[in-house]
């Protein structure tokens, strides 16, 4: 702090400048930059005092987004996210969000035949005349997708789902213990609709009900659990890295996963809002959610494996990511 310190005073000056620097003052700038980089890299390996790393870390954030300026999104750079960062960071994943769903599936099926083989916890959830009522044909169970205005029914559903799949990515920090409550929720409202209309003998209504859009609504819940429960893994076990570089990794991945999957919510809405409740036959309504299930698993498996191999994670471009310092072994 003897030696340097002044350098570190007139570094903070020029930043401050609010005229326009001089050539020599740039070139100034520039040199301060680089050799308070330096030392700041030193003081964390060798005596990292919090305070004096505090204050060389925000200089140096300051004289580097000076030096080496901010760079605007495009629409280029959305377009490179949904063609190769979104779909790697979903072909990365796979093995977090495939076994979800998978257990999802098991605990739906499982629940719901214990609900339809057995009389008393049918009387447990409602009273026999309300749950004839939500399973009759015209009942609450079919007229539930036609309550509202389509628009206004998809921006709804997109708004309820965005929510669960925000919520399940942001649980993620706490161990991913809050996903899987949030995971067994869902599991069990569905269940309960399989196994009361199991129940009434018209499964095969419900599910032609739910199938069309579904399939794809429930994959997107299934990847943002996956990815939380990732992220909570992270922070027991960040491998070769920091562990605070692995969060803040793994996290803007996540941020990322969110902005993709509300895109996908998005689709699975409006086919919830106009397929779902349409008066198009049963097979011609599965026939649409299949579809959009199948582009869905190509999108993942072809596009977004091809990204992968080819260096995608799904993290933003190493140009625009915090500069790492070395620290100490």
């Amino acid at each position: 702090m003897a030696a340097h310190g002044a350098e570190w005073d007139r570094l903070d000056e020029l930043l401050r400048r609010r005229r326009r620097l001089s050539g020599a003052e740039t070139d100034e700038l520039v040199v301060l930059y680089q050799r308070t980089s330096t030392q700041l890299s030193q003081i964390q390996s060798s005596s990292p005092d919090p305070v004096l790393v505090n204050r060389l870390t925000t200089l140096v954030a300051r004289a580097r987004a000076t030096v080496v300026g901010t760079r605007k999104a495009t629409w280029r750079d959305a377009a490179h996210f949904f063609t190769a960062g979104f779909p790697a960071a979903l072909y990365r994943t796979r093995r977090w969000w495939v076994p979800v769903a998978v257990l999802f599936t098991l605990a739906v099926a499982g629940i719901g035949w214990w609900i339809a083989a057995n009389p008393a916890v049918q009387s447990s959830l409602a009273a026999p005349e309300a749950l004839r009522e939500m399973t009759r044909p015209g009942g609450q169970y079919e007229t539930y997708y036609s309550s509202s205005p389509a628009a206004a029914f998809s921006a709804q559903v997109w708004t309820n789902n965005a929510q669960v799949a925000g919520m399940s990515l942001a649980f993620g920090a706490l161990l991913g213990i809050p996903v899987l409550w949030v995971l067994f929720q869902n599991a069990l409202n569905v269940a309960t609709g399989v196994g009361l209309m199991a129940s009434a003998d018209r499964l095969d209504v419900f599910l032609g009900l739910i199938l069309p859009h579904g399939l794809l609504e429930l994959t997107a819940v299934f990847v943002a659990a996956g990815v939380g429960l990732r992220l909570g893994w992270t922070v027991l076990d960040p491998g070769p890295r920091r562990r605070l570089t692995a969060l803040a990794e793994e996290g803007r991945a996540a941020i990322g996963m969110a902005l993709g999957l509300a895109v996908v919510l998005l689709i699975s809405g409006l086919i919830e809002g106009f397929v779902t409740p349409s008066g198009l036959p049963t097979w011609a309504r599965i026939a649409i959610g299949v579809a959009a299930e199948a582009a869905f698993l190509a999108y993942v498996f072809v596009l977004g494996k091809r990204a992968a191999e080819a260096g995608e994670t799904g993290d933003m471009a190493e140009a625009d990511r915090p500069a790492e310092v070395p620290v100490a072994a």
